[in-house]
């Protein structure tokens, strides 16, 4: 099949640095077995598959191993694609049907792009010792979201020098592990990194989906809706985040800029 697609770098207004996503823009409905083949030949975190139905557009991300329920920068580059070529004009929504998360919506925001997302609280829980042998360490707090373990370390520099056992990670129940902690500088409040070896992603290098349960708890903790986080991975990249006054969305704020074009034969 024949299908246009794109490489982005999304929560960066640079080349090359945040995370890459692919997307794609096959011409009608395809099967979940040839979307996961295209997603194992892309080989990045995250390919998005989009398809107009209407007004809306289907959106689909997997990762090279497996079908995820919810991805932020595949969305941001989505949207930033259906923009950029034309398909939406730049006073349009981004509105996107998904099988798991509802409708997710992107709209211009200056240069940047916002998104609103369902919040994704984390409740706590006792660390299983998989998780602690891990990380090589005891997490200040340990939590659950409805995917992922979250972890506060106890400050910014345990967060960037952390080098998780990711045999271990792979083997808990779970997508992937957010680790994080207070930024020690004034430009951000808080830093995260994210591991998902379970789903074939070693370590993501900006994770929007995560943001939606650092957001609830770091709101709590630092009594503010708005945030500027930074994910400290070797590619790096910034998320602001702004909660909803009721809790339950979370506004997720970056940049995209793309870096390949291309076509499916």
């Amino acid at each position: 099949m024949r299908a246009p697609i794109c490489v982005i770098d999304a929560f960066t207004a640079e080349p090359f640095r945040g995370n890459p996503a692919a997307v794609c823009f096959p011409a009608g409905p395809v099967g979940a077995d040839w979307m996961q083949r295209v997603a194992a030949e892309m080989n990045l975190s995250e390919t998005a598959f989009v398809v107009a139905r209407g007004d809306e557009w289907e959106l689909r991300w997997f990762t090279p191993a497996a079908e995820v329920a919810l991805c932020g920068h595949a969305t941001l580059a989505a949207a930033h694609a259906l923009w950029e070529s034309g398909r939406l004009r730049s006073d349009q929504s981004a509105r996107f049907q998904t099988l798991h998360s509802g409708l997710l919506t992107c709209e211009r925001a200056g240069p940047a792009i916002a998104m609103d997302f369902p919040s994704r609280p984390a409740t706590a829980v006792e660390p299983p010792d998989e998780l602690i042998a891990g990380l090589g360490e005891r997490p200040l707090w340990t939590g659950k979201s409805t995917d992922d373990f979250l972890c506060e370390l106890p400050d910014e520099a345990a967060v960037r020098r952390l080098k998780p056992d990711l045999v271990r990670l792979s083997l808990l129940p779970v997508r992937g592990v957010i680790v994080t902690a207070r930024a020690g500088g004034a430009d951000y409040d808080i830093v995260s990194r994210f591991f998902a070896p379970a789903v074939g992603v070693p370590e993501d290098p900006v994770t929007g989906s995560a943001h939606c349960t650092l957001a609830p708890y770091w709101s709590a903790r630092l009594g503010k809706r708005l945030l500027r986080g930074w994910q400290a991975s070797a590619r790096g990249g910034e998320v602001v985040m702004r909660l909803s006054a009721s809790g339950d969305r979370v506004q997720l704020l970056g940049d995209a800029v793309t870096v390949w074009k291309g076509e499916l034969v």
